[in-house]
């Protein structure tokens, strides 16, 4: 699903890593043997000992594997946006990516809100005690 909206993330200023705690080896093979992995055009990264997995707090000590997690990070390198899925339930990049422009309009008009399901050129609230628990 990244994969395809890729273009867009980057046009957004946006890098993609993909990681998992497999090593680089696993992920030449499985880039060179799936037709869907082939298609993944962004790096990907190797935490084979669990490290960022663990610094992230998604690593299960019990499986030794890591949940599915995305995370947006600022380019001050500050986690703004964050959703961990537990097992084998995939994310949707769409709704990441509008996630993503979301927190950039914020990050440029800070006395601007971004309402449910806000989109590029969409009205925004101007924050104000009436919108506690609205958003």
């Amino acid at each position: 699903d990244l994969a395809n909206l890729y273009g867009k993330f980057k046009e957004a200023g946006c890098e993609i890593y993909g990681v998992s705690c497999d090593t680089h080896f696993v992920h030449k093979a499985w880039h060179e043997s799936s037709e869907k992995a082939g298609k993944i055009n962004y790096p990907m990264l190797a935490d084979p000992t669990g490290s960022l997995a663990r610094d992230l707090e998604i690593y299960d000590e019990a499986s030794g594997m890591a949940d599915r997690g995305t995370f947006v990070i600022n380019p001050e390198g500050r986690v703004v946006a964050y959703e961990v899925n537990a097992g084998n339930v995939g994310r949707n990049a769409d709704e990441l990516l509008r996630k993503v422009e979301a927190l950039q309009f914020v990050a440029e008009h800070g006395d601007e809100v971004c309402p449910a399901k806000w989109t590029p050129g969409a009205e925004t609230l101007k924050p104000t005690f009436d919108l506690v628990g609205l958003l």
